[in-house]
């Protein structure tokens, strides 16, 4: 799932009332650990709008589109999503539009019973669609996943029943999480200490 670089992942349970806030103090302390100099941000939301459970990155992108601006670029979104068969075209576009651009990747996965529900954010690449045995390119410079599903056997029949409303509430989470971010961010009030109190593997 993840690519060769061994990130620090830190685990947000989306059911927590204050899982927007601290996915925005850890996305704001991976995008900061950065390993190379940046001058916009991208969105990537992967993901495909024909099933449910791999739908939540294109809501995100779906959400978070009327808030592009300068600085704040979004691929990937309901009416245009970014999935398997066009992710190495997307990929060359951004390259080439964005050539200072920092690359936030956002995709479902499936994993672990007790991670199920979890949202995950670490600084890295992630490989989109390992978990369904596909072979895509690593993307990102830093990730966001949401655990949408338990993993196992038939895992595109997994996420063909995922409910709805778990991936709606997760896109919910994430997009402000990733709003409030943004914004502190902009306002460069943070510092570079690893956030306190949320699970780190």
């Amino acid at each position: 799932m993840f690519g060769k670089r061994v990130p620090e992942i830190f685990y947000i349970n989306e059911r927590s009332r204050t899982a927007s806030e601290e996915l925005a103090q850890v996305l704001s302390y991976c995008i900061l650990q950065a390993e190379r100099e940046f001058r916009e941000v991208i969105f990537l939301c992967i993901g495909s709008d024909r099933i449910t459970g791999d739908s939540l990155g294109p809501l995100i992108g779906h959400q978070l589109a009327p808030y592009r601006k300068p600085g704040f670029f979004v691929y990937g979104t309901l009416d245009d999503p970014v999935h398997a068969l066009n992710l190495t075209d997307r990929l060359r576009l951004i390259q080439r539009r964005h050539p200072e651009g920092l690359i936030v990747a956002i995709d479902a996965s499936l994993g672990s019973r007790r991670h199920q529900g979890y949202i995950t954010v670490g600084c890295g690449s992630i490989r989109p669609g390992a978990g369904a045995g596909k072979s895509l390119p690593e993307v990102g410079d830093v990730f966001i996943t949401g655990i949408v599903n338990v993993s196992g056997s038939f895992e595109q029949l997994l996420l063909q029943t995922t409910r709805l409303s778990t991936v709606f509430h997760m896109a919910d989470a994430i997009t402000q999480g990733i709003l409030i971010g943004f914004q502190s961010l902009e306002s460069a009030a943070l510092t570079t200490v690893p956030p306190a109190g949320i699970a780190v593997k």
